[in-house]
């Protein structure tokens, strides 16, 4: 059982790197299996549904440690959801010697149609971001209206720079927009 397990993790890994690398168009099961070195026969084994609930999965996957990275940085305040956040990309950026990005903005904005399916799976993890992030600066005296516009900011600065990241093979652009929203998030506590 346990080497049965294994390997369906091993696939579901493998999709969530080639998301991170290549976008969903570059999530194909002959791509899954190639990088987890699986058995074809796995993928009707574990995923009868194919390269659609690979895809599924693996998005949900993803979400979920994003998420979970994000509730326990929260846990130290805004400025700690930041400093996780900044740790986490910068880590993945620099190990993928800058060709790994967001999974779940790979769906987002690269799915084929056949992965239309997977918005509101998308929307439901980004949501479950930016109420974290909310509850966080909220926490610090922000009034909700402008915890939410805040976390809103973070959400996609945060993201935009992971892209100009990649482009620019520099984490100066993630240092850069960590720092602004740091001081932003300060300014917003004090007034």
């Amino acid at each position: 059982m346990g080497a049965r397990t294994n390997t369906r993790q091993k696939m579901l890994g493998s999709a969530i790197e080639l998301l991170r690398e290549r976008g969903a168009a570059g999530v194909t099961v002959d791509a899954v299996l190639a990088r987890s070195s699986a058995p074809r026969g796995s993928v009707y084994h574990h995923f009868p549904g194919g390269r659609a609930q690979i895809m599924t999965e693996s998005l949900t996957l993803a979400g979920d440690t994003i998420s979970a990275l994000i509730a326990e940085a929260a846990k130290r305040g805004a400025a700690g959801v930041l400093a996780g956040i900044a740790e986490f990309w910068t880590a993945i950026l620099l190990t993928s010697d800058f060709e790994a990005g967001c999974p779940v903005v790979s769906v987002a904005v690269g799915g084929a149609p056949e992965d239309r399916h997977l918005q509101p799976e998308v929307a439901n993890i980004l949501l479950r971001w930016h109420a974290t992030l909310t509850v966080a600066i909220t926490a610090e005296g922000v009034a909700p209206a402008r915890a939410e516009r805040l976390a809103t900011m973070a959400i996609a600065s945060v993201e935009g720079a992971v892209i100009l990241c990649r482009v620019n093979r520099s984490t100066t652009a993630l240092d850069e927009v960590v720092e602004e929203l740091r001081i932003l998030l300060g300014t917003a506590v004090q007034t």
